[in-house]
């Protein structure tokens, strides 16, 4: 399986992933704890009670994280040179602990890289939503691509 290079995006494109994933308190728990944000909301159950979600807030980054990744298996497996930036990042609805989280990407934009001729600049948005089709969270990001190889694709054996 390999990601597209540059020239097979094509922008207005929207891609539905097949990956669902069921956050679970030990996955909020674990990278909360590893990132040392040491938030109340995120770890301190009784704490929680007395927000105005009256329970523990998966941390946001996490939600990110986990949505950003959905898209790597078709989009850029093997075919991305790295991120180059994240903007408008927002979270229009909370995400608790058993939400079902599943993933949609639109191709905003391309262009050919100015410095590297290896490479073209994707623009994505990546939207997140829950089991109830609610839209969790979205963000565009800059992604910088390769460009087909002169021989074509490898072949995959």
């Amino acid at each position: 399986m390999r990601g597209l290079y540059f020239e097979e995006f094509e922008v207005g494109k929207v891609y539905r992933h097949a990956f669902r994933r069921t956050v679970t308190e030990m996955d909020n728990v674990m990278f909360t704890s590893l990132t040392m944000n040491v938030a109340p909301i995120h770890l301190d159950a009784e704490h929680a009670k007395t927000t105005i979600h009256g329970r523990p807030l998966v941390n946001s980054l996490f939600t990110v994280a986990l949505i950003g990744a959905f898209h790597v298996p078709e989009l850029t497996m093997g075919t991305t040179l790295g991120n180059l930036g994240y903007e408008e990042v927002k979270f229009p609805a909370p995400v608790f602990h058993g939400d079902t989280l599943r993933g949609e990407t639109t191709i905003l934009e391309k262009r050919v890289s100015k410095s590297r001729d290896d490479s073209g600049i994707v623009w994505f948005e990546h939207r997140g939503y829950n089991q109830d089709d609610v839209l969790v969270m979205t963000c565009k990001r800059a992604g910088l691509m390769m460009v087909l190889p002169p021989d074509g694709p490898p072949q995959d054996s």
